[in-house]
């Protein structure tokens, strides 16, 4: 089985389903004998430009292991899925299950709101 780095670009209407819309995608990977390494959301940010007349979308990234069948059932997914903006499908050597800087980001950005308020 191959490592796979998985991000998700969900139309923001769609953000309330979209812990529905991971948990299928888990039960996918996972029923074929995946695993799943990291699992995050970044919640909704603004898009670089435009897509669909879009500016902002809620972001997912996985970390994954799992065989091609399984990759390419996921694909098909991704393409006929209309929440689901854009995908992008990158293969790791190894699996990564540290934070991203992404998240790390977010937590110092909260550590520091925590500090004002203290003040």
């Amino acid at each position: 089985m191959r490592h796979y780095e998985i991000t998700l670009i969900v139309h923001p209407d769609q953000s309330a389903q979209v812990g529905t819309m991971m948990d299928k995608y888990k039960e996918m990977i996972t029923a074929d004998g995946g695993n799943i390494h990291r699992e995050e959301d970044w919640g909704r940010k603004h898009l670089a430009y435009p897509i669909k007349k879009i500016y902002k979308a809620h972001y997912l990234m996985l970390n994954i292991e799992c065989n091609q069948a399984t990759l390419d059932k996921l694909n098909y997914n991704f393409r006929f899925n209309d929440a689901i903006l854009r995908n992008l499908i990158i293969s790791k050597k190894t699996a990564i299950t540290q934070a991203s800087i992404m998240m790390t980001a977010k937590d110092a950005d909260k550590e520091k709101k925590e500090r004002k308020e203290r003040k």
